[in-house]
C-alpha cells in the first residue's frame, strides 16, 4: 500500500469521526443548556444570591494570586458573607494550569466539604476549576486519562476497567471572568499542561460546562493594554476558526462568530486605547462569550494545536501566541485557498469591501495583521528551536485530528514547513 494511498485512508477515517462528533454536539445541545448570564457593572456581586437560590452552602473560589493581591473578589467575599454562603479559595493556579493545580484544588475541595466551584479570572483558573469539576465526578480517572479523548467525563472509555461507572455528576461552575478572551465561560473544554512532558492536553465534554457566567466589565477595567490585546484576539481567533471550520457549526452558531468579529473589530482597540471605558469592556466580554459559543460548536484549529504547544514546550501566553498565529495560519500557502468564502463573508460583516471574495478576504486578514501592529503584537517568537519543531507539528497534528474540523488536513511535514517559514525568528 503506498504512503498516498494510507493517508488518503487516514483523511477519510478522520473526516468520518468529525460527522460523528458533529451529531453528538447536536445532541448534547438539546440536553446540555448554554450557561445563564448575570450581566452589568457590579454583576459578581449579585453571584451569591445566584448560589445561594441553587441550594449551595459553601464553594471552592479557584483564582490566583495576582488577582487576590488586586482585592478585585473583595465584594466577592462581601456578597456571599452576606448571603451566608462559606467560601474556601484556592489561589495557586498558574498561568499555564497544570495536573498538579487541578489535584491540589481537587483535595481543598474534597477536605472542606465544598458543594460548588466558582472560577474567577482568565482561562487558567477556569481551565484548574474544569479539571476539578471532571475529577469530581470521576474520582477513579486522573487528569490525563480524562484528556485522552473526547467526552470522558461522559463517556470515560479510556478510564475502564479501572472505572467501574460509579462515578457523579459534576458540581455547578461559576464562571467569572476578568479578561475579555478565552470564553471559557461558556465552552466544555479545559486546557491542562503535563509538567513532565511540557505538553497542553484538553478535557473537552460538556459536563465540565459553566452553569452561570457572570459578565461585569468592572472586573476588567485597568487591565494592562497587552492583556487586553492579546486576551481580544484570542476571542477574535476563536469566532474566525470556529467559522471557517467544516461540519459543526449550524446558522446559529455561524451568526454568533460573526457578531463576535464584528464587535472585536469595534471596540477591541477601544478598550486597548482607554481602559476605563465601561461600554468598551462590556461589548468585548460579550464578544468574548459569543466567540465561545461558536467555537464550542464549531471547534479551533492549527492557531490553537500549534498555540498549545508553545505555552507547554516555552511558557509563551495563550493570547500571545494566538494573536501572533492568527494571521500566518490564513495566508495563500496555507488555509487561505481553503477559506477564503467564509473569510469573505467576515469581511462582509465588518464592512470590508472588494471586487471579489478573494480580495475581501485578503483585505480581512490584512486589517487584523494591522490591528495587531497597532497593539504592538509580534509577528512570530524567538523562542521556537530547530529541533523542537518536529515535535510541535507532530503534537498539533495529535490534537487537531480527529477533534477540530479543520478546513484541510496539512501533514506534518506541512506544518513543519509551515512554523519553520512563518513563525520562527532567528535570533
Amino acid at each position: 500500500m503506498s504512503r498516498d494511498y494510507r493517508w488518503e485512508c487516514q483523511k477519510a477515517i478522520w473526516r468520518g469521526i468529525e460527522v460523528v462528533f458533529t451529531g453528538a454536539e447536536y445532541l448534547w445541545g438539546w440536553f446540555f443548556p448554554d450557561p445563564k448570564i448575570i450581566d452589568g457593572p457590579g454583576a459578581i456581586k449579585k453571584l451569591p444570591a445566584k448560589i445561594k437560590e441553587d441550594g449551595k452552602k459553601k464553594v471552592l473560589i479557584v483564582t490566583d494570586k495576582g488577582l487576590m493581591s488586586l482585592n478585585l473578589l473583595d465584594g466577592l467575599f462581601e456578597a456571599m458573607k452576606a448571603e451566608g454562603v462559606a467560601y474556601e479559595v484556592y489561589d495557586d493556579v498558574q498561568p499555564n494550569p497544570s495536573i498538579e493545580n487541578v489535584e491540589n484544588a481537587l483535595k481543598l475541595y474534597n477536605s472542606t466539604g465544598c458543594e460548588a466551584i466558582v472560577a474567577v479570572g482568565g482561562g487558567s483558573p477556569m481551565d484548574c476549576a474544569k479539571g476539578v469539576m471532571a475529577r469530581v465526578a470521576r474520582p477513579t480517572s486522573t487528569v490525563k486519562n480524562l484528556g485522552a479523548f473526547v467526552f470522558q467525563v461522559t463517556a470515560p472509555i479510556s478510564s475502564l476497567p479501572h472505572l467501574t461507572f460509579n462515578g457523579y455528576l459534576p458540581p455547578k461552575l461559576y464562571a467569572v471572568p476578568t479578561t475579555a478572551g478565552t470564553g471559557s465561560e461558556t465552552t466544555i473544554a479545559a486546557v491542562i499542561t503535563d509538567m513532565e512532558t511540557h505538553d497542553k492536553f484538553p478535557i473537552t465534554d460538556p459536563l465540565i460546562r459553566a452553569s452561570v457566567a457572570v459578565l461585569d466589565p468592572e472586573l476588567t477595567v485597568g487591565l494592562p493594554k497587552k492583556i487586553t490585546s492579546t486576551t481580544g484576539l484570542d476571542a477574535l481567533t476563536h469566532a474566525v476558526e470556529g467559522y471557517t471550520n467544516i461540519w459543526y457549526n449550524d446558522k446559529k452558531f455561524n451568526e454568533l462568530g460573526k457578531e463576535a468579529v464584528k464587535l472585536i473589530f469595534q471596540w477591541l482597540e477601544v478598550a486597548y486605547n482607554d481602559p476605563t471605558n465601561l461600554e468598551a469592556r462590556q461589548q468585548m466580554l460579550l464578544a468574548s462569550y459569543n466567540a465561545g459559543m461558536c467555537f464550542t460548536r464549531g471547534g479551533v484549529g492549527y492557531v490553537h494545536g500549534i498555540g498549545h504547544r508553545l505555552g507547554g514546550l516555552y511558557g509563551i501566553p495563550h493570547g500571545l501566541a494566538m494573536a501572533t498565529i492568527l494571521t500566518h495560519v490564513f495566508q495563500d500557502d496555507f488555509l487561505f485557498p481553503y477559506t477564503y468564502e467564509k473569510l469573505a463573508e467576515l469581511a462582509d460583516a465588518v464592512g470590508i469591501t472588494g471586487n471579489s471574495k478573494r480580495e475581501k478576504a485578503k483585505k480581512f486578514i490584512a486589517e487584523i495583521r494591522a490591528m495587531e501592529d497597532r497593539m504592538e503584537i509580534p509577528t512570530g517568537f524567538s523562542e521556537i528551536r530547530d529541533e523542537d519543531i518536529p515535535i510541535i507539528a507532530e503534537r498539533c497534528m495529535a490534537e487537531t485530528n480527529p477533534t477540530y474540523p479543520v478546513p484541510h488536513i496539512f501533514t506534518k511535514e506541512d506544518l513543519e514547513v509551515f512554523i519553520k517559514e512563518h513563525l520562527q525568528i532567528k535570533e
